[in-house]
Formats: C-alpha cells, structure tokens, sequence
C-alpha cells in the first residue's frame, strides 16, 4: 500500500501531527499509520560550502583569494544531526512512499529546510505543502484537507535559495576580507561580517559616535504660574513665528537659546494681568493594530524587559506548545477577510463558553465581559483596517486561537495577555478625548497651556487603568473675558540631550524602517516596506551581535564594544 511522507521542521510538531490525525504507531524517530510515515528534521540539516576544489583554507585567507564565488554550491550535512538526515533520506527512498508532504514551519526558511533535504537525497516525487496559522487538532485537521501544490511554492523556495546564497557569499568574503585586514600585522583576527548583522551594527555604531561626539547646548523655558476665580494653572511661554526645526534638530517653540531673552520677558510678565483665550477640540484614538512579531517584541522589551529571543521564544511555545497563539513569524498586522467567523469563535472561547475542562478560568474572567461586549454589540464587522487580504503576507497577525489556555508560565501568561488584549482592543470603538489649548497673553506675550480629558474611553477600557496614566486631566476653568493674574513666572536652564542608546526595542523599529534616510533613492525605494533582515530574523541578528562581542547588554541599553567601532 502506497504511503505519503511527512516531514516537519522539528520533533515536536511531528508528534502534535501524528496526535491530530490519530493513527499512528511510533518507531524510534519517525511515526507511521496506514497512510502516513511521518518523521521531522531537526531544524537546518544541511549548510552552504563551497565545493571542495574552489575552497580556500583558513590558514590562506588573504586578498590575493577574494572573491570567493564559486560557479555552484554544495550541500554538507551539519555534522551533529546527520543521523536524522541519513533516517529521512532513507524514509524518502522507500518503495512505498510515493509522495512527500512538506509539514515544516509556513515560511520561507521552513521551505529552505525541506528543499535542502529533498535535493540532498535526489527526490523525484511529487510534493503538496502543509500550510499551518496555528497548531490547534483542528487547524491541523483543516490543513491536510487542503494541501498546496509543491509547484505553487516554488516563489518561495527560489526566495529561499537566494536569501541563503546572498547571505554566504557576503558573510564569506566580507568576514575574510576583514579578518585578512585585521591579521596583516600579525595573528589571527576573526571578524565576522553579515549581509544585515553588518548593517545593523552600523546603525548602532553611528549612534554611539554621535552620542560621543555631541555637544550640549544651554537652553531655557520659561513657564508661568496664572492664578483666576477657579483656581491656578500653569502655562510655557512659546514662539508663535516658529516654523519647524529647520537644519537644528533640537529647535522648539517654546526654547529660549538667550537667557537674556528669558529675563526680559519673565520682567516684563511678571504680576501683570491678561485675558485668556480656549480652544476646545474633541479628539479620537483609534487602538492600536494587531500585532505582527516585530511590534510584539518591541512592546515586549518596552513593557517587560523581555530580549527579541526571548519574546520569540515565548511566542513560539505559545503557538507550539500551548497552541493557544497563531503563528508568530509573520509581518502582517491584518486578518484574512473571510476570517470573521473564526473571529467570532474566538471570542466565545475567551467568554469561557466551549472553553473545554482543566482551562484556566482565572485568565478568561478577564476578557470575558470584553468579548462578550463586543460579540453583544455586533462589533465584528468588515472592516479594513482589520480584515485585509491586501495586507496578509504568508501569514496574518498574531491573534488568540481557539484553545483557552492551560498552565503556562507566567512570562508566557504576560505575552498572552499582551496579544488577547490587543486582539480584543482592535474591535472596540476609538476613545475619545477633549483637548483644550489655552493660549494666556501677558502683555502681547502668549504661554501655552493644553488639557486633555477622557470623555468616551473605547478600546482603552480593554487596558483598564494602564492605558490612562498619561491622561493630563482637565484645566481650572475660566469665564469669557476674566482677567487672569500672573503669580509667579520661573525661568528654567536646560540643556540638549544626545540621542538615547539603542535598547532592543527602538533597534528592532530601526531593524524594519532602515532604508528610509538613505541618499540613493533608487536604493530607497528598493528598502521600502522591507528593512533589515525579517521579523523571524532579527532576534537572532541581535543575538549574534553580542555573542560575537559586537555589542554589549547594559540593563535595556546596546552599546557598541571597541571591536564594533574597529
């Protein structure tokens, strides 16, 4: 009887297949049934190397053998997983196996993986794809009912092929050449380079010089304190002519370069009398989008500290283990548009309705007024911003599945929470505020006061008290035409600020929108929506930066060591 092969990227994704479609009896390390063999690499198999008679030794890394660019590449095992390439080749050459079943991760390095392994053992058999968003029974279930063709992929594995390739030839002759630089006086001096660790290294470094070199300059604010019928406020005398910043980055409004200025006017202010002027303004919020892997790692390391890795981590055992997220690896902040019913379903879980025995009820308390809320008032609706087939790559946003959560840890809980409340906060109306601006003139001289009140919360009712701690409250309130008296009038010195260092969180935004300030616009335009290296790449781009002793961790702050700079 003729059998299907199924290979998945890692072990445990194998054994969460054979549990979902039942059947199947476990041999060592690979399961198989009565229509299945299915087995898993574990990860990357087989690595890039040069073929043999064009390579270069270690010891002989110099100028005059660069660059290395070889008219073909081969394949190496990596040498402590060849057993399990050895099994799957020999699974993919039995008799009985006529077709293969690429179950490895949804994306672009799971392809790379599974092609890899195909080429390597001379596979002429037909291939469908396996194309999870989420690891629950019944996604998987869903998934095998409608597998792709192996030929509708091949965009992506040819993506694949080339990403691997661009990134050896770079590594390889931007790594010799630096460290045959390096070595020329003498010794041995590894200096790795990479086609977006290179780059990205870069950006650090250049902030780090133009912290080193920057200057501080003196400045000075002027705030008044202005006391009517209803109590004090307070308001910051500003430059109504000013433009912009022009050529200085550091100008503002409400900057005085000249204390004398400051002087002059805070006599001139002080204990007089003038009327006020307020422009009162409703304003909306809408929430925030969903999350794609890239902002859920930026708030992560923002709100908890947690590394790039680590979020990842988190994230895929959520999606993995718990199977209580979609998939994580994803640029995407969007939901398919026919997506509205699973949506919905959704919600019911987080209820607690149909949440099946032994979850934790404690968790789903929480959102359960919220998703029932918003499953009462019709809220899950077409919408855009939300349900957008233009907007879903590979995969679309990160969101809750089905399964209500059981037992996870609390880092995991904290990263669940993270995504549940997003996901509930994107169907809630926008808030709404009412921003006053209140312009006070002391003779002829206008200071700025602003207030902003929560009128309507919306989506922040989702975050609770949280959301709020930036509300400024309401202003005293002043009658049409009250003189107001000028109590006090302080004049502050300050003086400009370098630019922060890098914490992972504002280098991962780096990460996405670097290209943007570039001269060439040919260059820029290519860069557009692409930034450096992938949201599924850019942890570990990180990671290699400060295992290679590039970087340095400092509490949240990246600093650039004396090697970085060199």
């Amino acid at each position: 009887m003729s059998k299907k092969l199924i290979i998945t990227e890692k072990p445990s994704v194998a054994a969460d297949l054979a549990r979902a479609l039942g059947g199947f009896v476990r041999h060592d390390d690979y399961f198989e049934s009565d229509t299945y063999v299915l087995s898993s690499a574990i990860g990357h198999l087989l690595e890039l190397v040069c073929p043999e008679e064009y390579e270069v030794k270690r010891g002989k890394w110099s100028f005059a053998h660069l660059p290395v660019i070889p008219p073909q590449f081969a394949l190496q095992p990596i040498v402590k997983t060849e057993s399990r390439l050895k099994l799957l080749v020999r699974l993919i050459k039995r008799k009985d196996v006529t077709g293969l079943i690429n179950a490895c991760d949804a994306g672009r390095e799971g392809e790379l993986i599974f092609n890899y392994i195909t080429q390597h053992a001379g596979n002429a058999k037909p291939v469908d794809r396996l194309w999870l968003q989420s690891m629950t029974p019944q996604a998987i279930k869903d998934g095998f009912s409608r597998l792709r063709s192996g030929a509708e992929m091949r965009g992506l594995g040819d993506a694949a092929v080339c990403r691997s390739e661009s990134d050896w030839l770079v590594g390889i002759n931007g790594t010799r050449a630096m460290t045959a630089f390096n070595s020329k006086t003498g010794g041995f001096h590894l200096t790795t380079v990479g086609r977006v660790q290179t780059p990205t290294l870069a950006l650090i470094v250049d902030r780090e010089d133009r912290i080193r070199k920057f200057k501080p300059r003196a400045y000075w604010e002027l705030e008044g304190i202005f006391s009517c019928q209803a109590g004090d406020y307070r308001g910051r005398w500003f430059d109504e002519k000013f433009k912009g910043k022009d050529e200085d980055e550091h100008a503002r409004a409400d900057r005085l370069w000249d204390e004398q200025r400051g002087i002059q006017l805070q006599q001139k202010c002080l204990g007089k009398c003038d009327v006020v002027s307020d422009e009162t303004k409703t304003s909306t919020q809408l929430s925030p989008l969903l999350y794609d892997l890239t902002s859920l790692q930026r708030e992560a390391n923002g709100r908890f500290g947690f590394s790039a890795k680590a979020t990842l981590g988190l994230a895929q055992a959520l999606y993995e283990k718990h199977k209580v997220l979609t998939y994580p690896r994803t640029d995407s902040r969007a939901l398919p548009e026919d997506y509205l019913p699973t949506v919905s379903s959704t919600l019911s879980m987080l209820t607690g309705e149909g949440a099946g025995k032994g979850h934790d009820e404690a968790t789903l308390a929480r959102y359960a007024p919220f998703a029932q809320h918003i499953l009462a008032s019709n809220w899950v609706a077409p919408n855009k911003r939300i349900f957008n087939n233009a907007k879903v790559s590979d995969h679309f946003a990160i969101i809750p599945t089905l399964q209500a959560p059981k037992h996870l840890s609390e880092p995991e809980a904290k990263l669940y929470d993270m995504v549940v409340k997003r996901f509930l906060a994107v169907f809630y109306p926008a808030a709404e505020y009412l921003i006053t601006t209140r312009i006070t003139r002391v003779e002829g001289e206008p200071f700025k006061t602003e207030g902003k009140v929560l009128v309507n919360p919306g989506w922040l009712a989702v975050y609770g008290r949280e959301a709020q701690e930036g509300d400024e409250g309401n202003l005293v309130a002043v009658a049409a035409g009250e003189p107001v008296h000028t109590e006090e009038l302080v004049l502050n010195a300050q003086q400009t600020k370098p630019p922060a260092r890098y914490s992972e969180a504002s280098l991962l935004t780096a990460m996405e929108g670097a290209g943007k300030a570039m001269d060439d616009e040919e260059l820029r335009a290519a860069m557009a929506g692409r930034g450096l290296g992938t949201p599924a790449t850019r942890a570990q781009i990180i990671e290699n930066l400060l295992s290679e002793q590039y970087l340095l961790r400092e509490s949240r702050e990246l600093l650039p060591t004396a090697k970085a700079f060199r």
